[in-house]
């Protein structure tokens, strides 16, 4: 099991300078990655991305490098076409408005992409990939502790709601007992003979609409499920979601054919439990 949240920070130095990956990841239906690259890295995208699939299926996740070159290393060049381009503009600027302050080449380096640095060499390239895997390898033993967490706290709710059904199971034959003595109570003060067979033709008729025993059987199911899936590596949020919807089934159901405040309350206190894994499934992946 493990967590679609998740952060982490991997710096590392090289020969040629530092670099630093950073991942942020939520939770979210699909795998939805947003890249944040330095111009001079944005051909590894593809590579990249193919470094990302073994460790992420699911969640929204933001990665960003940081390229901290050192400067004996760097290989300056201009990106010529760009260069053109604001030349042509700035000359049009200055033929419209004479009077307009003329353009300081060295703010003009300034302009985002204008300046080349050579950091897309193939020992580079090497080097930021290696990088990445290892903060990756990181980042997926952060997931996992943050999954033993969830694991353990959807365990504690599972047995709270094993001792609900197991109280729920072990009313039902008073409560049966007590609505025929009620019915038969109400039968007896207005009429003064008792036909047998009606009677126990009705109370099996009424026991049937609210008997909870079905209900109490696939909860205890779904829940065994629940309990299977902690232990199954791979992707179980989607399913664990899926069984929260069948136990919230099963508890409304048993807190609208309860005739007894009692399994009543037991209905809401596992919608509560229910609700609380639920927003805890949410995160897993």
């Amino acid at each position: 099991m493990k967590s679609m949240t998740a952060f982490f920070i991997h710096p590392q130095s090289f020969d040629w300078g530092a670099l630093r990956w950073e991942m942020r990841s939520v939770n979210h239906r699909y795998l939805e990655l947003h890249l944040k690259l330095p111009d001079t890295a944005k051909a590894l995208e593809p590579a990249i991305r193919e470094t990302i699939k073994p460790f992420l299926a699911r969640g929204k996740v933001e990665l960003q490098l940081h390229l901290s070159p050192t400067q004996n290393t760097q290989n300056f060049s201009l990106n010529q076409p760009l260069l053109s381009g604001l030349t042509d503009a700035i000359n049009q600027i200055q033929t419209a408005l004479p009077e307009a302050t003329q353009v300081n080449p060295v703010e003009l380096l300034k302009w985002p992409g204008l300046v080349e640095t050579d950091v897309e060499n193939s020992v580079h390239t090497d080097d930021i990939l290696a990088a990445l895997n290892n903060g990756l390898s990181e980042f997926d033993q952060i997931r996992q502790r943050e999954g033993e967490a969830l694991s353990q706290f959807i365990h504690e709710k599972l047995q709270a709601m094993r001792e609900h059904v197991t109280q729920a199971r072990q009313l039902l034959p008073g409560i049966r007992q007590h609505y025929a003595d009620q019915l038969k109570q109400r039968i007896a003060e207005h009429t003064d003979t008792l036909d047998e067979g009606r009677f126990h033709q009705e109370i099996a008729i009424q026991a049937q609409k609210m008997d909870v025993a079905e209900e109490l059987d696939r909860l205890e199911t779904h829940l065994n499920e629940v309990e299977r899936l902690r232990h199954e590596p791979g992707l179980i949020g989607r399913r664990l979601d899926f069984l929260m919807q069948e136990l919230n089934r099963e508890a409304n159901t048993l807190g609208a054919k309860s005739i007894d405040s009692r399994t009543a309350q037991i209905g809401v206190e596992l919608k509560v439990l229910i609700e609380q894994i639920r927003e805890q499934v949410q995160n897993i992946e």
